[in-house]
């Protein structure tokens, strides 16, 4: 039933940076916990990056710590996955996702079963 809208995705070359956001315009958002997932071409889908309801807490994946900060404002309703020093391999369809309420003190391992609201993605290109 929550539905999520992904945005900020576009085409960066290598080395830039993009801000991707995760809104839920009917719904309030602070009672989740968040996570970006992404699906490179042709591979399957992998987690990325999670975030406790308050903020309190984050969790990386290897490929992207210290390149990637997750955040969030609740007051503004919306979770930031701010990308910088971009490589092609971070081309992907980015997702973001809410955590299944029975699963919350095991989405920060980012497995996508347990989330149980997706928005559509937003496509991220990395590319000279």
């Amino acid at each position: 039933q929550l539905q999520l809208v992904e945005s900020g995705g576009g085409l960066v070359q290598p080395g830039g940076s993009l801000r991707l956001s995760c809104a839920a315009p009917e719904f309030r958002l602070d009672y989740y916990d968040i996570g970006w997932f992404r699906q490179p071409p042709g591979k399957e889908r992998e987690g990325v990056s999670w975030i406790s309801s308050s903020g309190g807490s984050t969790n990386y994946a290897d490929s992207v710590k210290g390149r990637f900060t997750i955040s969030r404002d609740n007051a503004k309703n919306t979770v930031y996955l701010q990308m910088n020093s971009l490589k092609p391999e971070d081309t992907a369809v980015y997702y973001c996702a809410a955590c299944d309420w029975n699963y919350a003190y095991r989405c920060r391992f980012l497995r996508a079963f347990h989330f149980n609201s997706w928005g559509q993605g937003t496509q991220v290109t990395v590319s000279s």
